[in-house]
């Protein structure tokens, strides 16, 4: 079967929306599955809605990548966005045709090429991913590398030759999963202009005619499909070989924080896409942070003991589900309010359940389990103290999961190995959890306790959660009550309680 590009498509008789030429307007670092699945994604319907009538040239961020494999695609890949939308399953593709090339700057001819359209008229957008250590300052670049090894390194290369040419400022949409991440990815551009001596004019230039806009992203990327069967079957329904087949869920929203006018200058809210530009994005990661991750910590641990494995088999038990609608719900979005709509919250809970409920992905509850120590405080401390200082009463729902918590941690321990702590389930099996080593030898020290002691102890480990939960009223004697409950009576019975 021939390999996809436009003349293979052609023939295929694919009917849906490519286009075939149109400048290069976006210079995107990171050639990986989720920016194609993602921000290409964005761009491809930008063109298809809003006459964007742009294309992406992507750029290689380390020596070894797909640039080889792209460029003979021309571009062209299928995307499928699978999962649940409003309780309805979708298989939905499109092959995407917003990207133009993909340039290796490892290769004197990629690196010239990176610069010819850094000097562009029609670029006006950087985009990036380049993992979380991707924004990083490397003192050992030089500006006459090529390229310079760390990515702010070849972002400043890119922007200095832009400047030297003449040309206006660019937006650059850092999508990195880092705090701040656009900030911080300026912060090391100015370090760069300061080292390499590259001059006040355009450290002016760099930050007063460019916008740097930290931005959050949230779409779960499986990626390449591994079934060789499944592969086989779609590329036979196609009519072409692909190399580069992505698969992400259905569910998507970019936030970008920046200036109102931003909005009329990026093509996404023309286009009708879930991207939004806010003011301050901080808000929107504390909404995703509580209400998707925090519900994914908030119920899987009890889960797991009820005897459930998967994610989507919890969302079809009315205990759990019911559970876990509760605290999000009452407990949960009430805390959030401040700074959010709260129809705004109340939707993005909706989508939630249905990713949860996604019929593509298998997601057990032990990989969620891993770190609950600290995801545990991360994601569901602040609703939990929050809902206190707001109500002046315990959340019952994050009381029962703090409890599961505990359950989890000290389910009849057999040892602690240097995988981790084995403990057996209720229905029989052993599981091992997976948290920092101190934490396990914690709950190993403390495995013969009674309720009234392990939960005292744990609630008092100020290293777990930087300070003495006893100190809340009432709190130490719930947690026992319920952890004697999710023992006694088993974890559903006591999420069930919680109704």
């Amino acid at each position: 079967m021939e390999a996809l590009n436009y003349e293979v498509l052609e023939k295929s008789g694919y009917e849906g929306y490519i286009l075939k030429d149109a400048p290069v307007k976006v210079l995107q670092f990171g050639e990986g599955n989720f920016l194609r699945a993602f921000v290409d994604y964005f761009f491809d319907i930008s063109n298809e809605k809003a006459g964007f009538n742009g294309k992406v040239a992507l750029v290689q961020p380390i020596s070894m990548g797909l640039t080889e494999l792209i460029n003979k695609q021309e571009g062209l890949y299928t995307l499928y966005l699978r999962g649940s939308e409003n309780g309805q399953k979708v298989d939905a593709k499109r092959v995407i045709s917003a990207v133009n090339e993909c340039l290796n700057p490892y290769d004197k001819a990629g690196f010239d090429r990176m610069m010819e359209i850094a000097a562009s008229d029609d670029l006006d957008i950087i985009a990036s991913n380049t993992t979380e250590a991707g924004i990083a300052y490397d003192p050992e670049c030089k500006f006459e590398d090529v390229p310079a090894n760390s990515f702010p390194g070849k972002l400043t290369q890119v922007l200095y030759t832009r400047f030297k040419a003449g040309k206006k400022g660019v937006v650059v949409l850092s999508c990195e999963l880092i705090d701040n991440n656009g900030k911080e990815l300026l912060k090391c551009v100015n370090q760069y202009i300061d080292q390499w001596n590259l001059g006040e004019d355009f450290k002016t230039w760099v930050n007063n005619d460019n916008i740097f806009c930290s931005t959050l992203v949230d779409r779960i990327v499986p990626g390449r499909i591994r079934d060789a069967k499944e592969v086989e079957k779609l590329e036979e329904e196609n009519g072409y070989h692909d190399e580069l087949i992505d698969v992400g869920e259905i569910f998507g929203v970019w936030i970008i924080e920046g200036p109102k006018e931003l909005e009329d200058r990026l093509p996404f809210k023309k286009a009708g896409v879930n991207v939004h530009v806010v003011p301050d994005v901080m808000p929107y990661k504390h909404r995703k942070v509580r209400i998707l991750n925090g519900a994914h910590t908030g119920f899987v641990l009890g889960a797991y003991l009820a005897g459930f494995d998967i994610v989507r088999d919890c969302m079809h038990d009315e205990t759990v589900a019911g559970f876990m609608n509760k605290m999000l719900s009452e407990e949960v979005i009430p805390t959030l309010v401040d700074h959010l709509d709260e129809n705004d919250l109340n939707e993005f809970a909706a989508a939630v359940k249905d990713r949860f409920n996604n019929p593509f992905v298998n997601h057990e509850l032990m990989s969620i389990s891993l770190n609950s120590t600290s995801k545990w405080k991360a994601r569901n401390m602040p609703s939990f103290l929050q809902y206190i200082d707001k109500n002046g009463r315990l959340p019952e729902c994050l009381t029962m999961s703090l409890a599961a918590y505990i359950a989890f941690y000290s389910n009849d321990i057999q040892e602690l190995t240097d995988a981790g702590l084995v403990c057996k389930r209720p229905a029989g099996n052993t599981y091992t959890v997976s948290d920092d080593r101190w934490a396990l030898e914690f709950f190993n020290d403390h495995k013969a306790d009674s309720e009234e002691e392990l939960v005292k102890a744990v609630l008092g480990n100020e290293n777990m959660w930087d300070q003495d939960l006893n100190k809340i009223e009432g709190l130490t004697d719930k947690v026992v009550k319920d952890l004697k409950l999710i023992r006694t009576e088993g974890a559903k019975k006591a999420y069930a309680s919680c109704l």
